[in-house]
C-alpha cells in the first residue's frame, strides 16, 4: 500500500507542528539547565552548540531562545550573542516588590475561598519542605518552595495572576536558588511557610495577606544579604 500524499498545506502544518514541538522541547531542556545551575548567569548560549548537544537543527533552538528571552531567563546582546540573564540587584529588588503585592492579594483571596482539601495539600508540601530542611537538601527545598507558591496562586484561580506570578518566579529563580543553597537559611524560611498556612486557615484576609507579604519581604532581605556577602 502506497503512503498517503498529504496536500501541501497539511504538510506545511505538520512541519510547523514538528518544529514547534522541537522548540518547546529545547526550551524545556535549556530552562532546566539554567534553573538547575548547569548554565549559571552569564553563560553564553551558542545556537550551533545547543543544537549539536540536543541533536536538533538550529531553527528550533533559535525559537526556544526567543521564548526564553520573553520569560526573562536569557538576554540577547547585540553583536555579542545570547547569554543566561544575570539579574542586577535593583532588578531583583523590584521583582520581589511586585511579588509581595501579588502574593498578598492571593493570600487575602484564599483566606475566604480555600477548601479543606486544598489546605491539606499545601500542608503536605510544607511537610516535605521540613524533611528537605532536616536533610540539608537545599535543592529539594528550593523545588518544593517553588511548588508551594505556585500552588497558592493556582488555587486562587485567577489566570492573569498565575501568568504574572510565573514570570516573576522564573526570573527570581535565577537568583534565589543561590540564597537558598545556604542550608542555615532554611529553618527561617520553613517557619514562615508554616505561618502562611496558619494565617490562611484563620479565614481572615488581612492576616493571610500580611503573612504572605511578610514572607516575601523576608525572602527579599535574605536574598539580597546573601548576594551582598558573595560580591
Amino acid at each position: 500500500m502506497s503512503g498517503m500524499n498529504l496536500p501541501l498545506d497539511a504538510q506545511s502544518a505538520l512541519a510547523l507542528l514538528k518544529s514547534s514541538s522541537l522548540a518547546h522541547a529545547v526550551q524545556q531542556e535549556v530552562e532546566r539547565a539554567i534553573l538547575s545551575g548547569e548554565m549559571p548567569p552569564g553563560t553564553q548560549l551558542i545556537e550551533a552548540d545547543v543544537a549539536d548537544r540536543l541533536g536538533v537543527s538550529r531553527g528550533p533552538v533559535r525559537e526556544a531562545l526567543r521564548r526564553l528571552e520573553q520569560s526573562g531567563l536569557v538576554r540577547q546582546h547585540k553583536n555579542r550573542g545570547t547569554f543566561v540573564h544575570s539579574l542586577p540587584l535593583d532588578e531583583v529588588a523590584e521583582l520581589f516588590d511586585v511579588r509581595a503585592v501579588v502574593e498578598e492579594e492571593v493570600g487575602r483571596r484564599l483566606a475566604t475561598t480555600i477548601s479543606a482539601a486544598q489546605l491539606k495539600s499545601l500542608r503536605a508540601v510544607v511537610a516535605e519542605m521540613e524533611r528537605a530542611a532536616k536533610d540539608n537538601d537545599s535543592a529539594r527545598y528550593h523545588a518544593l518552595n517553588v511548588e508551594f507558591h505556585a500552588g497558592l496562586v493556582e488555587i486562587n484561580g485567577n489566570r492573569r495572576l498565575v501568568q504574572i506570578h510565573k514570570q516573576i518566579s522564573t526570573e527570581l529563580s535565577l537568583f534565589r536558588r543561590f540564597s537558598l543553597s545556604d542550608a542555615a537559611r532554611l529553618p527561617a524560611s520553613l517557619f514562615e511557610h508554616r505561618d502562611i498556612i496558619k494565617a490562611i486557615a484563620t479565614g481572615d484576609p488581612r492576616v493571610a495577606g500580611q503573612a504572605l507579604r511578610a514572607h516575601v519581604e523576608a525572602s527579599k532581605a535574605r536574598a539580597l544579604s546573601h548576594q551582598t556577602r558573595r560580591a
